[in-house]
């Protein structure tokens, strides 16, 4: 990080003032100081540069050759400065719904369906922000959340999304060669992949599939869905996919199912929202978009229908 000093943001304020204005009055009184305050700040500046900034007239400001070529460059700082903290800060909750999601889920479903909701309410703007583990829910920083789990948030309201199974995936070259996956025994051979945060994994499939003979905690483990599907992809070892996440990586073809078995689980994705407080006008019409949405995946009414969970 550099060490240069720079002069302090009150004189560079004082002096864009000024020389808007051509008047440490007309700035005193945009800035709610005394003209002797302003006349003071822009002189340390002038000490700080050496420079003069402006020739003082008895009735008014006129500015030198170089606080003429200084001008452009300070304002241009502040209208950067202004530029980047709305970026980052601007839009606070009362302004622009607020929801959060887990990351993988976000990318791999949210995101392609996202526009239909634009397309219904165009009016509307969202903040969609990412989490990667299922943090208590922060009232004043979102409206709504997403968070997986049994549907038991003492507090808040949940509408579930999702119906999920679990399946091994991995990358197309596995399913050929010398240790090719033919069936379930044969991850012996091959590293699993394992994502943190979850309750029911691969000891919960190999289960289902009345496997033995292979080490369910084996491999590694990974905070997020995405990185785990990433380095499955790239024929690092086998991931275990929930069904909501599976599609898109299915699409690209990055990814294969090797087997048809199929794990049925317990937990799912939820809207969640609380029971009381003030709701974001916004907050409804997405509610009633994701909620219809996910009711209306195929994938999700296949497994519904199949295990009646």
């Amino acid at each position: 990080m550099s060490t240069r000093r720079l002069p302090h943001l009150t004189w560079l304020r004082a002096f864009e003032a000024s020389a808007r204005h051509l008047s440490f009055t007309h700035a005193a009184q945009e800035l709610n100081l005394t003209q002797a305050a302003i006349s003071k700040q822009v002189k340390l500046l002038e000490h700080y540069l050496r420079e003069p900034l402006f020739e003082r007239k008895p009735r008014s400001l006129v500015l030198t050759k170089v606080g003429a070529a200084y001008l452009p460059k300070v304002r241009d700082g502040f209208e950067r400065l202004a530029a980047g903290t709305e970026e980052v800060f601007g839009l606070r909750r009362s302004e622009v719904l607020t929801v959060r999601a887990p990351v993988g889920y976000s990318v791999n479903w949210i995101a392609p369906r996202l526009q239909g909701f634009f397309d219904r309410h165009p009016e509307s703007e969202v903040r969609l922000v990412s989490s990667v583990w299922g943090d208590q829910f922060d009232n004043e920083r979102f409206d709504l959340d997403i968070q997986y789990g049994t549907g038991r948030w003492p507090g808040y309201t949940a509408e579930r999304l999702t119906w999920e199974v679990i399946k091994p995936v991995c990358a197309p070259a596995l399913l050929n060669g010398e240790r090719a996956l033919r069936q379930p025994e044969d991850l012996v051979h091959h590293r699993l992949l394992h994502v943190l945060g979850y309750e029911e994994g691969w000891a919960d499939w190999l289960r289902y599939a009345q496997t033995t003979g292979v080490n369910s905690g084996q491999g590694l483990q990974f905070d997020t869905s995405l990185l785990a599907f990433e380095f499955a992809a790239r024929e690092g070892g086998v991931a275990l996919a929930r069904s909501s996440m599976l599609g898109i990586e299915i699409e690209r073809g990055r990814l294969v199912t090797p087997f048809e078995i199929e794990a049925p689980l317990q937990e799912a994705f939820y809207l969640i929202s609380p029971e009381t407080g003030r709701d974001h006008p916004d907050a409804r019409k997405f509610s009633d978009w994701l909620v219809e949405t996910a009711a209306n995946d195929p994938e999700n009414r296949r497994i519904r229908t199949t295990y009646r969970t």
